[in-house]
């Protein structure tokens, strides 16, 4: 028993061997292919590495090319008008910040504004009569009467009919009748002219027929 067992651990090592020599073989085979793909993968990285180093530098040379051609446009400076002195001819007048000047302007704000008082202050104190109420170019002269040897104007406004005599007043700007014929109502009013200072001006109440 311990013979055969013997010859067959005898008989089958030469196939052991040859496996094991196949075995190493192809290790050795895949090892040496790694080591090509390898090396082929380390000069493709070197190939490019240097292509691209080889692109900057043709790419900075032609901008360092470029930049030397390049030659900026200046013009020149116009030259200056010549100077020409002129004489100051306002020594006679006065100084638009002297003492006189400033003196004379309140002068005549103050003459002014007392005029202006004078003006308007009779206005403001009196009692303001019914036809004050209504603009001007809202009434209509529709007749005129003699009352107790005095002529009156009928004034229409607002469908209500009033009598007027001189001395009275109409419309919104401190009308004051001063005469009355048989056609138109003369006033004066007051108001402010573009300057802003009350001033008097003439106005009008026409016949309504004349107006026709």
């Amino acid at each position: 028993m311990i013979e055969a067992r013997a010859f067959v651990l005898i008989a089958g090592w030469p196939a052991r061997r040859a496996r094991a020599g196949s075995l190493a073989l192809s290790l050795r085979f895949a090892h040496f292919a790694s080591l090509v793909r390898l090396v082929s993968a380390s000069l493709l990285v070197f190939a490019l590495a240097g292509c691209g180093q080889a692109g900057r530098e043709d790419m900075q040379g032609w901008m360092a090319q470029q930049r030397a051609g390049l030659s900026p446009r200046i013009d020149p400076i116009p030259e200056p008008p010549p100077f020409v002195p002129q004489a100051y001819v306002q020594a006679g007048t006065i100084d638009p910040f002297s003492l006189q000047k400033l003196a004379s302007a309140l002068r005549r704000d103050a003459t002014v504004a007392a005029s202006e008082s004078a003006l308007l202050a009779p206005e403001l104190k009196r009692r303001k009569e019914a036809l004050e109420s209504y603009p001007l170019d809202s009434m209509t002269m529709v007749g005129s009467l003699i009352k107790q040897g005095r002529p009156v104007a009928l004034i229409k406004v607002d469908n209500q009919l009033y009598q007027a005599a001189v001395g009275q007043h109409l419309g919104q700007n401190y009308g004051r009748i001063l005469r009355i014929g048989e056609t138109e109502v003369q006033l004066r009013e007051i108001v402010r002219d573009p300057g802003g200072s009350w001033v008097e001006r003439p106005a009008t109440l026409q016949l309504q027929e004349r107006a026709k």
